[in-house]
């Protein structure tokens, strides 16, 4: 299988002070937080997930089911009921009251963010898959066509949140907000695993019209979002070569860990940098035109 494979580098992480990079920071480290920005963060993620979601597999946002969770904030652009199979139809739309559920437990437990403008139109994808392969595909990469593309664009979704959570857990100071944090990630394993090996059934299938495969646009995903980050590699496609694989034992890649099995973790300027797609937590677009909610995002954009 012809694959697009990326090599792990060492990354030694320093807390330091950095001056303002409004086209993207290199920082790695940890930000400075209280348990309830922390936990309030990853809204971004659960907002755009339980709406991609829902409207996917239904064609109803979360306002058809929760409408006080989004406090104000607008729903999104572009998103629409997806062309999928009955199996992940249901698959996909169990997913999407699963995130109704964390946006709950998160906005019961520390209070909740307006749900901030997402862009989830076939534009919006398209530019992402576009980037990610490195050339304009044509016809545009719509992930509401059919069940692969739309599994492909959820592909790029909750793992983002996963190893946020992830890198959440060691900077939380209380039980309460650990245990959510911690119950919450295990949940979005679980998804994240599902999709991925609904994946990998198909990884030497092309995506038609494309001539690209399943294994190579995971690939090229994850390796677009290691570019952004900019932080070393915490992301790994489907496929990988023998000496990155489990025990350096297999090249299937089903799970995204690193060289103990242990999941990679990202910090939230990271995750900016992912879901903004400009590389620069101080620069939104992407799926967060107008950039995320809560004290943290909303931090880096008071700053430029």
């Amino acid at each position: 299988m012809a694959t697009l494979y990326f090599f792990s580098t060492l990354v030694l992480t320093i807390v330091v002070s950095v001056p303002i990079n409004v086209l993207g920071s290199a920082y790695c480290g940890p930000v400075e937080a209280i348990d309830k920005d922390l936990v309030q963060f990853p809204l971004n993620l659960e907002f755009l997930e339980a709406e991609f979601f829902l409207n996917g597999a239904l064609g109803l946002g979360l306002d058809a089911f929760e409408p006080g969770f989004a406090a104000g904030g607008p729903p999104p652009i572009g998103a629409q009921k997806a062309n999928l199979d009955p199996v992940t139809r249901r698959i996909i739309e169990e997913f999407g009251y699963q995130e109704v559920g964390h946006l709950r437990a998160i906005i019961t437990t520390v209070g909740g963010v307006p749900r901030p403008l997402y862009d989830l139109s076939p534009e919006a994808f398209a530019q992402l898959f576009d980037k990610a392969v490195g050339y304009k595909l044509d016809p545009p990469f719509n992930p509401y066509s059919n069940t692969v593309n739309y599994l492909l664009a959820s592909y790029a979704i909750p793992y983002v949140g996963l190893v946020g959570y992830v890198g959440t857990i060691p900077l939380l100071a209380n039980y309460t907000s650990r245990r959510l944090v911690a119950s919450l990630l295990g949940v979005e394993s679980g998804q994240d695993a599902v999709i991925r090996t609904l994946l990998y059934e198909k990884a030497d299938e092309k995506v038609l019209p494309y001539n690209i495969t399943v294994a190579e646009f995971t690939n090229a995903i994850s390796g677009i979002r290691n570019e952004l980050a900019m932080c070393g590699i915490r992301d790994e496609g489907l496929i990988v070569p023998l000496h990155l694989g489990a025990e350096n034992r297999t090249e299937s890649n089903i799970l995204s860990a690193d060289t103990n099995s242990l999941s990679y973790a990202r910090t939230p300027p990271q995750i900016l940098r992912i879901i903004y797609g400009t590389g620069s937590e101080y620069r939104p677009g992407g799926f967060l035109p107008r950039g995320g909610s809560g004290k943290i995002a909303r931090s880096f954009l008071d700053k430029v």
